[in-house]
């Protein structure tokens, strides 16, 4: 699992250790901020780690690509680059938002290509 692209080994374990039979896993990358600890990318879901709820609990939730109704790039109005120039992404999950940001564009580039990829085709 190893090859799998991650950030750090324990959010990686944590997802592999909830993988169905069959799944196959795509990339683990950790989120900075408030809010999202980690985003997982399987070939059936995304798996989020929420850091904001209350008392220090955390909820590790797996959504189905079936439930993402859009996945945008976010960028402050003083935006001046390309369309991959920031590393902050939001998910749309039917009303309920996550904003997920990585340390560096690529891996912001690629975790919104993968949910395109898996909502579109």
């Amino acid at each position: 699992m190893t090859d799998v692209p991650h950030d750090k080994r324990d959010q990686l374990e944590k997802v592999v250790s909830g993988l169905l039979e069959g799944e196959e896993l795509y990339a683990v990358y950790d989120c900075v901020g408030a809010g999202t600890g980690f985003i997982g990318l399987t070939d059936r879901r995304l798996v989020l780690q929420d850091n904001s709820f209350v008392g220090k609990k955390v909820a590790v939730t797996s959504v189905p690509y079936s439930q993402v109704r859009s996945v945008s790039m976010v960028a402050n109005k003083s935006w001046a680059g390309g369309f991959f120039s920031t590393s902050s992404i939001a998910i749309d999950l039917g009303g309920t938002v996550h904003e997920a940001e990585f340390r560096g564009v690529a891996k912001a580039q690629h975790v919104h290509n993968l949910i395109v990829w898996k909502i579109t085709g």
